[in-house]
């Protein structure tokens, strides 16, 4: 992690970024929601225990790394009861849960004031799940809505133990990685415990309790008899340089799918918010670059859009960005619907950069997606995907802007002893 070389990068990078904007519009609303998170919580946990009666299977899903980025634009369907809840069926009910947890963009830029605002911490691979443990057992659902586990465990009313208290209303929400070689489930968030919602708390707050609090529970014991898998809490850094080094180079228990930073006044969002950010490079990430169907990266970028009622390809952010359209003949031509997710390739030559925005110029139809894939992709993955072929944000870059706000932070005291 060495200081950058001194040389102009391809790309010059606007002092206040379109990301950098949203971050600040994200956490005046947030001051400004007073939303009722207990209730909220309520029926995220009723939903994720009752929705559908699949058979305890493990269904058909993407790589994390394809779906990481996806967030739910179900207009009206976000704040739904239970009951409501779970007579979705199908493309709602993959949209619906995809709203409920809080998923990270992709970091295009670096915030500012990065070592004070924002936490870091090596992303394990695997599917990410929310658990919930309620009324003597616990139910691990995948963003689809699909059962990935029911099981017995130590936490908080997880289990059909003689020694299990508390009302069946006391239950507890885990945002997780369920990581396969060594099925163990690495905990990134809490959004509720013991019926205590923590959706309007800090990400400094949660991180705090979910540290605490998983560790009286026994949950990180091996398995047992009532105790089907291992919970372990993700070790989180300050995002200084110790910090960043640890996460990006230090060694970990479990296969690493690049870096998550979390900003410390982040309350707990469903959907998709720049108040979280995830980024990969070669280094601790073996899914840098996204592949085709064949599993091999295409020479061209590829891109996955929805197709809308007016021929326009969007991505799935709230509100929706076209990056391109199909004209009708061709639509006809393919048997393409509107709702469809379609991959497009990316001509190099025709993207441009126009104060920060993406143009992608022309797109070349590639075809439908695979029937797993659920959701397009986000502006903020389009653009990573761009810069990694091109101009990547680099860890030197993230280095750099450390070491510069500790030189301010240093000048700034100098000039405070001198006046004195």
């Amino acid at each position: 992690m060495a200081p950058p070389p001194e040389h102009r990068r391809p790309i010059k990078r606007a002092a206040i970024s379109d990301q950098q904007r949203r971050r600040e519009v994200a956490l005046r609303l947030q001051a400004d929601r007073r939303s009722d998170a207990q209730n909220r919580a309520r029926q995220l946990a009723s939903s994720v225990l009752s929705l559908g009666h699949e058979p305890e299977t493990e269904p058909e899903v993407e790589q994390e790394q394809e779906m990481s980025d996806a967030s739910g634009q179900l207009s009206g369907r976000t704040d739904l009861d239970p009951v409501r809840a779970a007579r979705l069926r199908g493309p709602e009910v993959r949209r619906w849960f995809a709203r409920q947890l809080m998923l990270p963009e992709w970091m295009v830029d670096v915030p500012p004031l990065l070592d004070r605002d924002w936490y870091v911490f090596p992303r394990p691979s695997g599917k990410r799940c929310f658990v919930v443990s309620s009324n003597g057992t616990t139910i691990s659902r995948l963003r689809n809505g699909s059962i990935l586990h029911r099981f017995p465990s130590n936490l908080p009313n997880g289990a059909r133990t003689k020694d299990v208290s508390g009302p069946a209303s006391s239950y507890s929400i885990l945002d997780c990685i369920f990581h396969e070689p060594d099925e163990t489930y690495y905990v990134i968030d809490m959004v509720c415990w013991r019926g205590y919602s923590l959706y309007d708390c800090t990400a400094e707050f949660r991180f705090f309790w979910l540290n605490s609090k998983l560790s009286e529970t026994g949950a990180s014991d091996p398995p047992s008899q009532y105790h089907r898998y291992r919970f372990n809490v993700v070790q989180i850094y300050e995002c200084n340089l110790a910090g960043l080094q640890a996460s990006y180079s230090g060694q970990v228990p479990y296969v690493k799918d690049g870096l998550l930073f979390f900003n410390k006044h982040a309350h707990y969002q469903a959907g998709n918010t720049p108040l979280a950010l995830v980024w990969k490079d070669n280094v601790c990430s073996q899914y840098v670059l996204d592949t085709d169907s064949k599993g091999q990266i295409p020479s061209q970028q590829q891109v996955v859009l929805e197709l809308q009622n007016d021929g326009n390809l969007t991505t799935f952010d709230d509100p929706p960005v076209a990056l391109g359209s199909l004209s009708r003949d061709l639509i006809a031509q393919s048997g393409l619907q509107v709702g469809n997710l379609v991959r497009v390739a990316i001509r190099d030559d025709s993207v441009r950069l126009v104060d920060g925005k993406l143009d992608l110029g022309e797109l070349q139809l590639v075809g439908k997606t695979n029937h797993s894939r659920a959701f397009a992709d986000t502006y903020s993955k389009v653009l990573f995907q761009h810069a990694a072929r091109h101009a990547p944000l680099r860890i030197e870059d993230l280095v750099a802007s450390i070491q510069s706000n500790s030189s301010m932070d240093n000048s700034q005291a100098s000039d405070v002893e001198m006046e004195g």
